[in-house]
């Protein structure tokens, strides 16, 4: 990896961040904090935006700058993680685990859904 390469990838990351915090906001602020929708947005999003770009990028470079770069820093397993857990710390064992299921799964249908978007795009 060269050291442009290096830079972007840890701007490209920066970048999402950012956007991950825009959207669990935004997110939040409709839909309240009662149950994490706005982790769960970034995340199922992010899982498609994944699969999409695995499917049509096939560029090394690229690819990890978008998706190791930006893709990385918008989703986060880290706070699936967390807010698992203090959801069950709460007494919410229901939410907690409904929660952990819907990460779960939700992410590997969205990324299958991102990979056939993505197939279903070059195949035109």
């Amino acid at each position: 990896m060269t050291p442009l390469v290096f830079v972007a990838v840890a701007v490209a990351g920066g970048v999402g961040a950012a956007l991950r915090f825009l959207v669990d906001t935004s997110v939040r602020r409709v839909a309240g904090d009662r149950f994490p929708w706005g982790v769960l947005a970034v995340n199922l999003s992010g899982a498609l935006a994944l699969g999409i770009l695995t499917s049509l990028v096939a560029d090394a470079t690229w690819r990890s700058v978008l998706g190791t770069g930006l893709l990385g820093g918008y989703t986060t397993f880290s706070a699936v993680a967390v807010t698992t857990v203090l959801l069950a710390e709460e007494g919410r064992t229901r939410a907690s685990v409904v929660y952990a299921a819907v990460s779960f799964v939700g992410s590997v249908a969205f990324a299958a859904l991102g990979l056939a978007l993505g197939h279903a795009l070059t195949a035109g």
